[in-house]
């Protein structure tokens, strides 16, 4: 949080920079991304321009906001399928407009086996600071099942080269709960992310997403099902691993050696605005959210015409905005505050969810998810939320 000129406190400002292009689809992924040939995808030639003119036009849309910008994700996608050059003009052109704090975060994601010595040097000239690389197994059987193209150690590789050429914040992501993953092949395969050094970890169970093409596999009865139980174990063994290594949880898929947590990510939990550039891009300013159209034909078409990219947007009253920052801060080890829930119930609610080994205190007035709590995130959730609810309903 920021003071303006009035003295009050604002949220800080962030950007996130959607780049569209994959070279090749993972069967578990929903995002919005293109591969060669598909139709939608546009040229990456005019992704630079047309994400530049983008972050022009949000200039001009907040011309007396003076919030330097706190961090910058360019997510997808596959960032580095795209010239260094290219990304590195569009944080440039943040930094122009609005202009970077001091320690601001510059977060690149990339896959492993497009990582070499020369794309890091190029990035970490471009500006970036923070590489995501998207490991998600060590387990040769379980990035087949993802689709994934790097091999077992091509992660490691990666993270170590981002070592070497300077990069002193490296995250990995991980995915648990793949069909043919066992409890041996996971523990290697945190083990693995431990041993490589970086200082955060991201670790997600798979979801099968309508309409991809693992949801095809499981409906036919080609791969089984991921298991919730399988997936609760993996949960807890991630933890206790990366906890003992010194990364603790701060958010409830988010492990850190402290003080290298990604302020981006923790931005969006902690209500912060956010401008979205780029195909599909989601934004969120003082209580409305937008998004951009999804195809990047349509996307760049508007964009260098002038023309506002939104596809659609809303507006979110004052009960709306409470349950997002309670579903929001919930997942985060600092804690919330349980006055920002609403009705006379509230103290017995969460005592009630102490005592059931729910919840458990996170400061003197602050209160957080215990590791039951977390595996149980979204019904805890629901009970929090249910005097909102009532008080919203009248």
């Amino acid at each position: 949080m920021r003071q303006d000129r009035r003295g009050t406190s604002r949220p800080a400002l962030r950007f996130y920079v959607h780049v569209p292009y994959c070279a090749a689809r993972c069967g578990y992924c929903d995002f919005n991304t293109y591969v060669p040939g598909e139709q939608g995808r546009g040229s990456r030639s005019q992704w630079r321009d047309a994400a530049v003119a983008e972050v022009a036009a949000a200039r001009a849309a907040l011309p007396v906001d003076p919030r330097p910008v706190a961090s910058v994700f360019v997510g997808g996608g596959t960032p580095t399928l795209l010239p260094a050059a290219d990304l590195g003009a569009v944080v440039a052109r943040i930094a122009e407009e609005f202009g970077l704090t001091a320690d601001a975060e510059v977060t690149v994601e990339a896959n492993p086996e497009n990582i070499t010595p020369r794309l890091l040097d190029d990035l970490l000239t471009a500006g970036v600071n923070r590489l995501s690389i998207g490991m998600q197994s060590a387990d040769p059987a379980v990035l087949a099942v993802l689709d994934r193209r790097h091999q077992r150690d091509g992660a490691v590789r990666a993270a170590r080269l981002a070592a070497l050429a300077g990069f002193d914040r490296v995250s990995l992501d991980l995915i648990y709960g793949t069909p043919g993953e066992t409890d041996a092949s996971w523990r290697d395969t945190v083990r693995t992310a431990i041993d490589t050094g970086v200082t955060h970890v991201s670790a997600y169970a798979l979801k099968v997403e309508p309409g991809t093409a693992l949801a095809r596999q499981v409906a036919a009865g080609h791969v089984a099902p991921p298991d919730d139980d399988e997936a609760a174990s993996r949960y807890e063994a991630a933890d206790d691993m990366l906890t003992a290594a010194g990364l603790p949880w701060y958010e409830i898929s988010n492990w850190a050696v402290p003080g290298h947590e990604c302020r981006h990510n923790v931005g969006y939990w902690s209500g912060d605005d956010w401008w979205g550039v780029g195909p599909g891009a989601h934004s969120h300013l003082a209580g409305v959210r937008w998004w951009n159209v999804r195809h990047p034909t349509r996307w760049t078409a508007a964009v260098s015409g002038g023309e506002d990219p939104r596809e659609g947007q809303e507006v979110l009253d004052a009960d709306q905005r409470r349950t997002e920052q309670v579903m929001l801060g919930v997942r985060l080890a600092a804690g919330f505050d349980p006055d920002v829930l609403v009705g006379p119930g509230r103290r017995r609610t969460v005592a009630a969810l102490a005592r059931r080994g729910l919840l458990e205190p996170a400061g003197e007035r602050e209160w957080r998810l215990t590791r039951r709590g977390r595996l149980l995130a979204d019904a805890v959730t629901v009970e929090l939320l249910q005097p909102v609810r009532s008080a919203a309903t009248g």
